[in-house]
């Protein structure tokens, strides 16, 4: 099954709480009160994304003068050839090996050889009236993949894909028309697609119309709705709506007001891998907020989403280890966390003290630490 992805993401939460980690201070020094947090701009759709992220051998463009070995008889391993185009027989071989149910189609897609799942899809969506196939081609031509890109192609195949029912290529056509990639937006003909992919249970068209409900541009605004649309969504497993939800709880908006479920939710996107809910959970863990105190694994949390250059993450990070709350105090990288978090924004007067009273040869490793982080991020593809 072709697995989409939503247009936006935590986007209606930070609207109602106006980001609860923006406004919970992590032990912070008596005399500092937390920062006041903005107000940020409404939600507005954005471009289609691709499909379920390609595996490493999806992250190269299709070569047409090289074409790959077949390969081995044992398992492939993430060294399968990265680009061109490969016979069904020699995918068929790959593809048992690996899993004797997967589907040609995503099977090619899923390794990079997109010519052959532009191929193999042409042929079954002309010879089989095949939806799923016609969604394939839908997204290959918006992306540009296996063929040029051309949105008006694109548009065209998922509409047949969704006058037969695929609630996956609704999902990808209201986001073209909403965008209005092939053509001038049409946002009253994509929310009437987002609600039919979301009846049909598509969890990204449910989140995203909730998204719409919570503006109020589009359509009224309408918090029950849009909260009973992230359920249905985060009951689903899309950890954006999941997030999203944990808000509306926390803040009693659309729904009661329940601490407790609003952690469960933040626990579950958090284990999603979304990242503005680790930090989130972090922070209920540390303070033992709507869930039993665990300032270890708190700090666990705040590394892995530092670790993804999330700033407020960061910023907590740096306190705990400059305070040694939760963990060993180490005020070296704990300023390094300090000094990565301010030059993205999240500045700490608190912090700026901690540095300012380090020794010249301290200071010099804090500074050292932070810009080789910042340098390898830079440099990253």
């Amino acid at each position: 099954m072709i697995v989409l992805r939503a247009f936006a993401s935590l986007i209606c939460c930070v609207m109602l709480a106006t980001g609860a980690s923006a406004q919970i201070s992590l032990v912070p020094p008596a005399a500092t009160p937390p920062p006041a947090a903005s107000k940020p701009a409404p939600p507005k759709p954005k471009r289609h994304t691709p499909l379920k992220k390609p595996t490493e051998a999806a992250k190269k463009p299709d070569e047409a003068s090289k074409k790959p070995a077949a390969p081995a008889a044992k398992p492939p391993s993430p060294d399968l050839p990265k680009a061109g185009d490969i016979s069904p027989e020699e995918l068929a071989a790959a593809a048992v090996n690996e899993d004797p149910n997967i589907d040609l189609v995503y099977g090619a897609y899923q390794r990079g050889f997109y010519r052959t799942a532009f191929r193999l899809a042409t042929q079954r969506a002309q010879q089989k009236n095949d939806a799923t196939a016609m969604t394939m081609l839908g997204e290959l031509c918006a992306n540009g993949q296996g063929t040029k890109r051309d949105y008006a192609k694109a548009i065209e195949w998922y509409k047949k894909a969704s006058d037969l029912g695929d609630r996956e290529a609704m999902f990808a056509l209201a986001m073209l028309r909403i965008d209005g990639r092939a053509g001038a937006p049409d946002r009253e003909a994509g929310v009437k697609l987002l609600a039919s992919s979301a009846k049909l249970g598509e969890p990204k068209a449910a989140y995203n119309l909730a998204l719409l409900y919570l503006d109020g541009q589009t359509l009224p605004r309408d918090l029950k709705r849009a909260a009973e649309l992230l359920r249905t969504a985060a009951d689903a497993g899309n950890a954006d709506a999941q997030y999203a939800l944990a808000t509306f709880y926390k803040e009693g908006t659309g729904v009661e007001k329940d601490l407790d479920k609003s952690v469960r939710l933040l626990q579950a996107a958090s284990l999603a891998g979304n990242v503005p809910a680790e930090v989130e959970y972090a922070i209920a863990l540390f303070n033992g907020s709507g869930t039993s105190k665990n300032e270890v694994a708190a700090v666990s949390l705040l590394r892995k989403a530092a670790r993804q250059n999330n700033a407020i993450a960061q910023n907590r990070l740096a306190r705990v280890l400059v305070l040694g709350k939760g963990a060993p105090m180490d005020k070296i990288e704990g300023l390094k966390w300090h000094i990565v978090a301010k030059t993205a924004g999240k500045g700490d007067l608190m912090l700026d003290e901690a540095l300012a009273q380090l020794s010249p040869e301290d200071r010099a490793k804090a500074e050292a630490a932070a810009g080789k982080w910042l340098g390898t991020q830079s440099n990253s593809p």
